[in-house]
């Protein structure tokens, strides 16, 4: 089922995030990603703790990452997710990172989650209502 859901969630660099020089450590790009992947399932309706409940839980198969430009300390940020695929157990997302006050793009990542178990952590067909949920555009 192909896809194309936009979201932007804003982000602001705080100095934990950053190295001693200020600018922003690499693996927290990641983090940046995983907020906004859960703020945009959250608006889309999905809480993580009722997922959970219900044996639901996603974990990252693949992300490719790449670097552009630095993000520094104080910077404000946008990272825009876009939905690209949904199969029976995964999810396929690009997200990209941009400086809010001047729109340069500072990195950019390919990410397959896939809907396991939380019980056993193997792979499950994602629930119908989620599917449901990323079709209403």
């Amino acid at each position: 089922m192909e896809k194309k859901s936009h979201h932007k969630w804003p982000i602001r660099v705080y100095y934990e995030d950053t190295d001693a020089g200020g600018v922003v450590y690499h693996a927290r790009y990641v983090a940046f990603f995983e907020r906004a992947r859960t703020e945009l399932l959250r608006e889309k309706g999905f809480s993580q703790i009722a997922l959970l409940e219900q044996d639901v839980a996603f974990a990252v198969r693949k992300m490719n990452l790449e670097f552009h430009r630095p993000a520094v300390l104080d910077d404000s940020l946008i990272v825009e997710t876009v939905i690209n695929k949904v199969n029976h157990a995964s999810i396929q997302f690009h997200q990209s990172l941009y400086n809010s006050q001047n729109g340069l793009l500072l990195s950019e990542a390919n990410v397959v989650v896939a809907s396991v178990s939380k019980q056993n952590m193997k792979a499950i067909r994602l629930p119908g209502f989620i599917k449901v949920g990323f079709s209403c555009e």
